[in-house]
């Protein structure tokens, strides 16, 4: 019989010990030799002002020594194919686990990803449509959008023994689900012709007005050694057999001055290197010449579906794969719920799982054909949650970065029970959060500070939720910060009328929204704000946009490059000196030739992280040593580089090194809270939130007359938002209107006009549910926003207002 050994035992096991993780001398961008111990199997979340460090600590310090660790348990031939990652800057890291990081990167923005295809759900319903789907047509691939037909014929030798063969011809085809039109795109290009070139011109004229393609280069010398049309004959006089190999050609190899090039028409050209990557990503000149040249067409044949006919003929209970993946998840949750076919239940349960995961997360009202690039931050994030919900997996690490982002305070409380749900299995949370209500449910606190950038970058507190209100630190003062509604609001000087508004989920929406105040839109997340503001505002003219989307940039983009700063620096420089200005740019004729101004020598180690050392020629600075010697106003460039935006500021303001245009930018990234900023501090190492005020800097320059911006106060500290107000107020009072899709009580509490969308998401949503004062909204509580607001506020004195007239459907 086995003995029992006695419940009492006092005795700790060995193993129980490790219940921290320690940081000791973490030195990543602005963390000065921070040392903390972080609680094992509980919530933490990290806080502070945006660029104290937050992210250096938990995303660049402990997940990313997480992942190193266990990429190097892999064989060298596997690390050789995985990002190799350099150990961060830290002393000592003990007690980690396994970390999974949920971030706010958005999901590829690839044409052909959907909601579906992203997790999993495309999947599922495919394997269905091949088991129970009426006609059968195939395996679960010719159910894919992604997958084409292909057909083979050939001779095939059977073998007949004693050595005999015999000789048959025989004919292959795989069925694939794509839509041959639009090749699974469910969109067609048109091409303006006038566009890629002028037809009265010889190609060695210059015919071709597509970026990048001269006749000085590559494509000249292909053009004219291809042999297929005379370069010299202008193309209005080309024969139908010219034209058709200029323009449609397919990849032929030829030969040119001896060597092997590959030839291919215009069309085909344009679709690979252009056509094949987001829009949003590509450089200005070419995405103009795009939204000139090409005109996107919904497919006449697929209607959109990205379906072939075979795959749209197979039906369930007469829908079929297409009808499901266009209809809104919760309802199709449903649709799943009452399909009863015992041959797949297993298959029906984990699609019924996945399904209502998006429901619990409050994404039920996407649908899985959206595609995956459209989605904002938040809804990135919360999808990438949804496979993790369900895990079995425990005493992991998961890191999430401002997972309420993007969320409506009714959305907040769900998210916080997602978080608690997934310590209480017994796991690690960490979380980089702003709002008051998700710190709330924290463990255990760690606030970085005390400011942000070379001023941060320090642990000011650890402790409970409790003792942060007690604290003296920034966060610990303005944790329980309200917004009062204020005393008079604006009167509008005009309104933007939006007649019959029904992209996405809105319903025939009617609305006035007032110009020369400030105007807040906002709803539970799903309820049409953006489709109001993107689908009927943001093509008007004179209206600056300022989206959610992120900034990209190398490690040779900064500050100054990309708000356009060096420019008049350069200038101002040369003109001093007497010298041209491509001296005082790193990355052309100024930059170190041993580095080639990065500053830094990067060594590949193959499979080793690849080592990063400061160049010994130019000791980091970027610029060749006779560039330095050049000054303004008694600094070289690389000093005015190191600047911080304020010392800028007064240095560009008098004196020998008065520059009004640099001192205008300068004044602009003041304004938005970057005065601490360095001028060269590489776009890669700034935060979240320093990013979303340099964008909005940025565009502040434009010239418009209405400022739409979309969720400001993404990843910016209580402190940072009154700053932010400020700047919105300063906008409004110069005669602009400023409309903010927000969800922000704050933002809310200091508008003049309030426009909320709802009742609920997806088809429950797309209604105008509010227009008016906040006070009224307040007064009202008729709405959750109201209800979320008046919370907040608590009671307040009514002010005295002047209506706007109601439009709303």
């Amino acid at each position: 019989m086995a003995t029992r050994t006695d419940p009492q035992s006092p005795a700790p096991h060995a193993a129980d010990s490790h219940d921290l993780i320690r940081v000791q001398g973490a030195r990543v961008n602005n963390l000065k030799d921070v040392t903390v111990e972080i609680p094992k199997r509980r919530l933490t979340v990290f806080t502070g002002v945006s660029g104290s460090g937050k992210s250096s600590l938990v995303f660049g310090t402990i997940a990313a020594e997480s992942q190193r660790m266990i990429n190097e348990t892999y064989s060298a031939f596997v690390q050789g194919f995985m990002p190799t990652l350099a150990r961060p800057e830290v002393d000592v890291l003990e007690g980690l686990t396994t970390a999974i990081i949920v971030d706010q990167e958005r999901m590829g923005s690839n044409p052909r990803s959907t909601v579906g295809t992203a997790t999993d759900a495309n999947a599922m319903l495919r394997i269905l449509f091949s088991r129970l789907g009426q006609p059968h047509i195939g395996s679960p691939n010719a159910y894919s959008f992604n997958v084409p037909s292909v057909k083979a014929s050939g001779a095939i030798t059977i073998e007949r023994g004693a050595g005999k063969t015999k000789t048959e011809k025989a004919t292959f085809t795989r069925l694939g689900g794509m839509c041959p039109r639009c090749e699974g795109m469910g969109s067609v290009t048109d091409f303006d012709l006038s566009a890629l070139y002028d037809d009265s011109l010889s190609l060695n004229e210059g015919a071709l007005t597509i970026p990048g393609y001269s006749m000085d280069g590559w494509y000249g010398r292909i053009y004219r050694g291809s042999g297929f049309f005379d370069p010299d004959k202008p193309i209005r006089k080309y024969t139908k057999k010219e034209l058709h190999d200029l323009l449609h050609k397919e990849p032929t190899k030829i030969k040119v001055e001896g060597v092997n090039l590959t030839y291919a028409g215009l069309i085909p050209q344009i679709q690979k290197s252009f056509l094949s990557k987001d829009v949003d990503a590509m450089q200005p000149h070419i995405r103009a010449f795009v939204e000139r040249a090409v005109t996107f067409t919904t497919c006449p044949e697929c209607d959109g579906t990205r379906l072939g006919p075979e795959a749209r003929s197979s039906k369930i209970k007469g829908k079929n794969i297409a009808d499901l993946c266009a209809m809104q998840i919760s309802d199709l949750a449903d649709w799943v719920r009452d399909l009863d076919e015992p041959s797949v239940a297993p298959l029906l349960t984990g699609l019924q799982h996945l399904l209502d995961s998006f429901a619990e997360i409050g994404l039920g009202y996407l649908s899985l054909d959206r595609p995956s690039g459209t989605l904002s931050g938040g809804e990135a994030q919360r999808t990438k949650m949804i496979r993790h919900l369900g895990s079995s997996l425990t005493d992991v690490t998961y890191v999430f970065d401002e997972p309420t982002i993007g969320l409506h305070p009714h959305d907040i409380r769900r998210m916080n029970d997602l978080l608690l749900q997934l310590r209480d299995k017994g796991n690690t949370v960490l979380v980089v959060e702003h709002k008051p209500e998700a710190i709330a449910i924290a463990d255990h606190v760690v606030d970085l500070g005390p400011r942000a950038g070379t001023e941060g970058g320090e642990v000011v507190f650890e402790g409970t939720v409790e003792a942060l209100r007690g604290s003296d630190t920034l966060t610990g003062r303005h944790l329980d910060d309200r917004a009062a509604l204020k005393e008079t609001v604006r009167t509008p000087s005009g309104v933007l009328e939006v007649r019959g508004a029904n992209t996405h989920n809105l319903q025939d929406v009617n609305v006035d929204i007032p110009l020369g105040v400030l105007a807040v839109v906002t709803g539970v997340a799903g309820s049409g704000k953006s489709s109001l503001i993107n689908g009927s505002v943001s093509g008007r003219d004179g209206v600056v946009v300022i989206d959610q989307g992120a900034i990209r940039g190398s490690r040779r983009s900064n500050p100054a490059t990309y708000t356009g700063l060096l420019d008049p620096i350069r200038k101002a420089f040369a003109k001093a000196n007497g010298v041209k200005p491509a001296l005082f740019s790193s990355n052309s004729e100024g930059a170190c030739p041993t580095c080639n101004g990065a500053g830094v020598i990067y060594t590949d180690l193959g499979v080793m992280a690849t080592v990063e050392s400061t160049c010994e020629e130019c000791e980091g600075k970027r610029f060749q040593a006779s560039v330095l010697e050049y000054t303004l106003g008694g600094r070289n460039i690389a000093e005015v580089l190191a600047m911080s935006v304020t010392e800028a500021e007064e240095f560009f303001d008098d004196g020998e090194a008065r520059t009004p245009a640099a001192h205008k930018i300068l004044d602009r990234l003041a304004d938005v809270g970057l005065g601490y900023l360095s001028l060269g501090q590489p776009l890669t190492t700034l935060s979240g939130g320093e990013r979303q005020r340099l964008k909005l800097a940025t565009h502040m320059a434009e010239k418009g007359d209405v400022y739409v911006l979309d969720e400001p106060t993404t990843g910016l500290h209580l402190a940072d938002v009154e700053q932010l107000l400020g700047l919105l107020d300063r906008l409004v009072d110069s005669g602009k209107s400023v409309i903010v899709i927000e969800h922000h009580q704050a933002v809310m509490a200091h508008a003049d006009w309030i426009i909320d969308l709802g009742p609920g998401a997806g088809h429950d949503g797309g209604r105008i549910v509010f227009e008016g004062a906040p006070a009224d909204l307040v007064a009202a509580r008729s709405t959750l926003t109201g209800e979320h607001l008046a919370a907040y506020v608590g009671t307040r004195p009514r002010p005295s207002r002047t209506p706007v007239p109601s439009h709303s459907s």
